[in-house]
């Protein structure tokens, strides 16, 4: 169900507070930056999954999961008696779905059904 870590959100009031600490503290590359939307990223090594710093409002931190199909996933965790914060919605990738455990924490699975050439799992194949 499960495949991979995908990537580790954090909320960040401020992106080039966060970007001053990320990249010139902690010496991490900057992935991708979409500060006009409220995301700046950052690789950690040679890892796929990056560190995402949101500027939204009511930000957790999250952790989001890859998965084959997220209507599929969303179903059979539903069945489950998983409560999702909302529907599958569109990312620029593919589809994604947000939930809390039962602790508060928040999780997430996100697919690749838009750009299935960056799944992790199309990355490790090429390489082979």
């Amino acid at each position: 169900m499960l495949k991979n870590y995908d990537n580790f959100f954090l909320p960040a009031a401020d992106l080039e507070k966060g970007r001053e600490f990320y990249q010139k503290t902690l010496g991490l590359a900057v992935k991708f930056d979409f500060s006009a939307y409220g995301l700046l990223a950052f690789n950690v090594g040679d890892e796929e999954p990056a560190i995402i710093l949101r500027s939204h409002p009511g930000v957790k931190p999250s952790i989001l999961f890859e998965v084959d199909d997220v209507r599929a996933t969303y179903a059979e965790l539903k069945a489950k008696g998983v409560v999702f914060l909302a529907d599958p919605y569109e990312i620029n990738t593919g589809l994604a779905a947000e939930f809390e455990d039962p602790f508060g924490n928040r999780l997430g699975i996100t697919d690749y059904s838009k750009r299935p050439d960056l799944a992790r799992n199309a990355k490790i194949s090429e390489e082979s």
